[in-house]
């Protein structure tokens, strides 16, 4: 090989590592969008909204919203787990709707959004999650056998973590993935996604440890999470389990946000806890 030949293959390798490196230190601003301006309930339609806050095992103070229902106990209560965007605002309708059927609910933001304090990471995100559940088995107004997870697109993967930890009375998982690296290979399939992932959110080596009712919901054309990929953890979870599949529902849309007939499904699932 010649002189020219051999600088142009150094020079396509160190472009190759930079870009590499580039994107190892980057690539939790591709996973995570927080949204940090959360409005007053009220201003959003929203009624009856207790603020709370709680402290993590790693002492960052969170914020969220408490949802209390006014129907006599036991009452059951929803733990909400968002997806990568956004904040407790954006759930608002999900919760609303949750309470017309009698169930209480916290929304919750991860640590970095909502203007919560830290940085989002795998491992932060499940330190919230712990706390959150802390904090909802302290509450006299809270039942802790009645207590059910629910986890949206992200929010997937730190619900079943922690039901792997804390079994819930029940699992809800909206537009749930397998792994961050199946998802990675799908939308970069030419990265080394499975070498360069530092939070790999892998669900699918923990569903199988989930022994709570589980109910799977997935859109039919979600363009973020493909439903192959929910497939593929529905059909590994080894729990009593329900599939609900929305044929012609993308990934934000208003089916898969608090549609009526995603609520429906979930008033099902929970109806022998009420």
């Amino acid at each position: 090989m010649n002189r020219p030949l051999i600088i142009a293959a150094l020079y396509g390798v160190v472009t190759a590592a930079a870009v590499l490196a580039l994107i190892w230190t980057m690539q939790r601003r591709f996973i995570y969008f927080p949204a940090s301006g959360v409005p007053a309930p009220g201003d959003i339609g929203l009624a009856g909204v207790e603020p709370v806050t709680f402290e993590t095992s790693d002492g960052l103070r969170l914020s969220g919203w408490f949802f209390g229902a006014s129907g006599p106990p036991p009452r059951v209560t929803v733990l909400v787990f968002n997806g990568n965007a956004g904040n407790r605002a954006h759930r608002g309708p999900l919760a609303a709707a949750l309470r017309r059927h009698g169930f209480q609910v916290l929304l919750v933001d991860y640590r970095g959004y909502g203007g919560n304090p830290g940085a989002p990471s795998e491992s932060g995100l499940a330190a919230d999650a712990r706390a959150a559940c802390a904090y909802l088995a302290s509450r006299p107004d809270v039942d802790r056998s009645r207590l059910v997870y629910f986890g949206e697109s992200l929010g997937t993967a730190v619900a079943v973590a922690l039901a792997v930890e804390h079994p819930p009375a029940a699992l809800v998982l909206r537009s749930p993935f397998t792994s961050m690296a199946d998802l990675g290979r799908h939308h970069y399939p030419f990265l080394p996604v499975g070498l360069l992932l530092r939070d790999r959110f892998a669900a699918i080596d923990r569903i199988q440890q989930v022994r709570a009712p589980l109910l799977v919901i997935a859109g039919g054309h979600d363009r973020i999470v493909p439903f192959d990929d929910s497939r593929r953890l529905y059909d590994a979870a080894v729990a009593p389990k329900t599939l609900l599949v929305l044929p012609g529902a993308d990934h934000n849309d208003q089916e898969l946000l608090a549609g009526d007939e995603m609520i429906g499904a979930i008033v099902r699932l929970l109806q022998p806890l009420t």
